[in-house]
């Protein structure tokens, strides 16, 4: 092993072991400042090896987003490129060690605009590596460009099951679990628990939608029976009216009233009109689950297992804010990239594709395993949380859930259900 991989190894392992990990770093920084780094190939006489720069774009639009039902939970216009700039921050003090130097470029334009210029000038000014922080239509656009051809998209923000399937793209990795892996990992709780019989409530956004076909999906897959299902249709403006909770103490049990018997309701109120009103005023006494209640997320607050404490800590130090689920998704797919350009030592697309596909990646991310990414549709494989609004509950995979080769393959499109041509 080289002195780069050594110290490099050293640093991975930290993100899994806390404080023992930061006594390894430091000692590995104290060794490399004593022994000047060389090449592998480099003589006794030879000079340090020449700082390689690399350079991560950070790609994406200001949207409109929904605004949370309750007015405990903040609004941030800064999702995402704060988790990256931690995540740069990380990889910068490992590129200190090893000869490495990383820069974050961030373009960020209004969500009318159009995004493709932007993405252009990037990428001819020779970023090859990106962090997407796009809805579909707009990665799309990016990915197709001829200039993009031999690019690395890290997409952050979009939990689109087509992404990775029908519309899935060869230069398109996909950080966040998508929304059947969410609602598999969901899935594989309530049959452990033993709740099978589900009513499902849905919206009537597209991505409600989505995440309701998800659900369906899940209960095939599982074991579970949707036993009713119903669809909200929002009022606007009704929900901060000076009688609001009495309109909600009346409809929400008028609403799941009808849905024959279940064990759970699973709601799928991704846009955030009612989702948060089912708890407590459903006709039935029983548990709420889905995109509210119990949720299956990547990241989460309550969340300190594995040393995560220490990065809920570092974040909210720095950033002055809890980490949400995009800055996660934001600051592990800049430490993937940092990852891969040190186990490679070089910032060649081509290289870090192969390297990145490959079984001898994995990137640490507080989940008590090394993540890697699926070779048929480039989704990052990750244990899932289960969570409350204040606690961790559980995390999936289940007990129970057996796979071949990775348990987390449980978890969404399996290679021999994916649609993924691999497109571009």
């Amino acid at each position: 092993m080289t002195r780069t991989q050594s110290t490099a190894a050293y640093i991975h392992w930290s993100a899994f072991c806390g404080a023992k990990g930061f006594v390894l770093v430091l000692a590995a920084m104290l060794t490399s400042l004593a022994h000047p780094v060389r090449s592998d190939d480099a003589s006794p006489g030879a000079d340090v090896q020449k700082l390689l720069s690399v350079k991560i774009g950070y790609l994406g639009k200001a949207y409109v987003e929904a605004e949370p039902l309750s007015l405990i939970d903040k609004v941030y216009t800064d999702k995402g490129i704060q988790g990256a700039r931690v995540g740069l921050t990380e990889d910068n003090m490992t590129g200190r060690l090893i000869g490495q130097n990383y820069t974050l470029i961030e373009a960020v334009i209004p969500e009318s605009e159009d995004i493709k210029p932007k993405a252009l000038e990037l990428l001819k000014s020779g970023v090859s590596l990106i962090v997407a922080d796009l809805e579909p239509t707009d990665l799309l656009a990016v990915a197709d460009l001829p200039e993009a051809a031999n690019a690395i998209i890290f997409s952050i923000r979009s939990y689109d099951v087509r992404l990775r399937n029908e519309d899935c793209r060869r230069n398109v990795f996909h950080i966040p679990p998508d929304w059947a892996m969410r609602a598999d990992a969901l899935a594989q709780f309530l049959i452990w628990k033993q709740w099978k019989k589900w009513a499902l409530i849905s919206g009537e956004m597209p991505k409600d939608k989505e995440y309701a076909a998800a659900v369906r999906r899940a209960a095939s897959r599982f074991g579970g029976k949707i036993v009713g299902e119903k669809t909200y249709a929002y009022v606007a403006g009704s929900r901060r009216t000076d009688t609001g909770h009495q309109q909600i103490q009346t409809q929400m049990p008028l609403l799941t009233q009808g849905l024959g018997s279940y064990d759970v309701i699973v709601v799928a109120d991704v846009e955030e009109s009612f989702g948060d009103y089912l708890l407590f005023n459903t006709y039935e006494p029983r548990p709420v689950a889905g995109t509210h209640g119990l949720t299956a997320v990547s990241w989460h607050r309550s969340y300190e297992e594995a040393a995560a404490t220490q990065m809920q800590n570092r974040f909210e130090k720095k950033i002055g804010r809890i980490m949400t689920e995009r800055d996660y998704s934001a600051w592990l797919a800049v430490r993937a990239f940092g990852e891969a350009v040190t186990r490679t030592g070089s910032a060649d697309p081509e290289a870090l594709r192969d390297y990145l596909l490959s079984d001898q990646f994995e990137v640490a991310g507080f989940k008590s395993q090394g993540m890697n990414f699926r070779h048929w549709d480039r989704q990052l494989r990750q244990p899932i949380l289960l969570v409350g609004p204040r606690a961790l509950v559980s995390v999936s995979p289940q007990e129970g859930f057996l796979h071949p080769r990775y348990l987390t393959d449980t978890l969404g499109y399996d290679a021999p259900e994916s649609k993924c041509q691999q497109r571009n």
